[in-house]
């Protein structure tokens, strides 16, 4: 439904007078309606939305299961809040996603809000199972905008600017990156650097990683490397936390990030595309670590709220019954192929990165030097919205675009997001 071309500017000065100019819009548009891969704008427009709530909408937004399953619990009852009094669909989903971390070893839950308190609180688990005060995490991961949120990620400004000092016992060592000639071998070599500098590991309560960077660029940890990261953390008694907030729920082509080398993580946060867009994060972990804080120790007035949990339950039902997992690697193949053509005519195209459907490109001002190009991608973006299709940046150097796109998303859907964005990485080159 169309509003009054008046709306715009009367919203837009409503924001600028009353929003707080430190929460950024990546895309000057207002949204009015949205429905599996599209939204629509205040003027009617529709948009092919590869965006997807920065990761959060993998079934796309206002899948039906999702809707009908918060419609049936608000008729039910909206909060009681689970430290007062317990329901079913908190349960439940702690029972489903034990299955789905750690099939048949009785991984236990807490569920929280946000995701920046996902980790915050695996932090805390960590500690006090440990006794230790320290942590390690990388440079260019992504932990959230909190004070120990923000301490743990690997990334300076916007995040950081003038916002300390941090919380202590953080300690921050190299990510893997091929491309940038970072092997893992380097990676391994400069943790154990910092183990030998910095903080013994035996004071180290534990190391936190995304299995794909996101913010930091959709950076995948090779195997080999996490592996080996795993090894580690066992020889030293350090908990093993993957950050899973943006790779968990189908993006990499599997439930999870992790689940691509093989190894199984103490303490697993998830949050993001767990509830379909409504607020929900948590962290699943072994029994024994997650039970180290007595009762009390754990929990938040609106964790695990009855809406968002009836949510989440309701979207790993629709992964059971709609095969998103397999759609995953299916949209991946798909985008890099398509991806892998335009990079022969753009050599701007630096790397193309896939892990599933995490899927991103680094542009670059030469494939030699491999300088990054952000302002290139800030064209790249505005074409694209031009086109109708909405996509955001992410990398420290603010140089790479990444695809979120819903797992739901059909092959044209795709196919024509590669035809816009084509055409968009062909305007941005000219528009100099």
């Amino acid at each position: 439904m169309n509003q009054n071309p008046g709306d715009h500017q009367r919203i837009a000065a409503m924001r600028g007078a009353f929003v707080a100019r430190g929460v950024a819009t990546a895309h000057p548009i207002i949204a009015t309606r949205a429905a599996g891969a599209y939204l629509w704008d205040e003027t009617g427009r529709k948009y092919l939305d590869f965006v997807g709530g920065i990761g959060v909408l993998n079934v796309g937004h206002n899948h039906p299961a999702v809707v009908t399953a918060v419609q049936k619990q608000l008729e039910a009852y909206s909060h009681v809040c689970f430290q007062v009094v317990s329901y079913e669909p908190y349960v439940k989903l702690a029972a489903r996603l034990s299955e789905l971390v750690a099939p048949g070893q009785g991984y236990k839950s807490v569920f929280l809000t946000t995701g920046a308190e996902a980790v915050e609180n695996a932090i805390k688990i960590a500690r006090g199972y440990t006794d230790r005060p320290g942590v390690i995490a990388f440079r260019g991961g992504f932990h959230g905008r909190t004070l120990l949120g923000m301490s743990l990620t690997g990334m300076s400004a916007p995040y950081k600017q003038n916002f300390g000092p941090f919380a202590p016992d953080v300690y921050h060592t190299p990510f893997p990156n091929a491309y940038h000639g970072i092997s893992s071998d380097d990676a391994l070599d400069a943790l154990n650097t910092v183990f030998k500098t910095q903080i013994q590991p035996d004071r180290v309560a534990a190391i936190i990683l995304e299995p794909v960077q996101g913010d930091g660029g959709f950076l995948a940890a090779p195997a080999e490397f996490m592996q080996a990261l795993r090894a580690l953390t066992k020889q030293h008694g350090i908990v093993l936390i993957c950050d899973e907030i943006q790779t968990g729920f189908g993006r990499t082509g599997k439930m999870f990030g992790f689940q691509h080398s093989g190894i199984e993580p103490d303490l697993v946060t998830v949050a993001k595309s767990l509830a379909g867009g409504l607020p929900i994060s948590g962290v699943v972990g072994r029994p024994e670590i997650v039970d180290a804080p007595p009762a009390g120790g754990l929990g938040g007035t609106y964790g695990g709220n009855p809406l968002a949990c009836a949510a989440a339950n309701a979207v790993l039902d629709i992964f059971e019954q709609e095969n998103l997992l397999e759609r995953s690697q299916i949209i991946g193949a798909q985008l890099r192929a398509g991806l892998q053509e335009l990079q022969a005519k753009h050599p701007e195209m630096g790397e193309i990165r896939k892990t599933g459907a995490m899927v991103a490109v680094e542009f670059v001002t030469d494939a030699q030097s491999k300088t990054p190009d952000g302002a290139l991608v800030q064209r790249i973006l505005d074409a694209a919205r031009e086109e109708g299709l909405l996509i955001i940046k992410c990398g420290v150097e603010r140089n790479v675009v990444r695809f979120l796109s819903p797992l739901t998303v059909t092959d044209q859907d795709v196919s024509d997001a590669l035809d816009m964005f084509g055409r968009a990485v062909a305007a941005a080159k000219t528009a100099i």
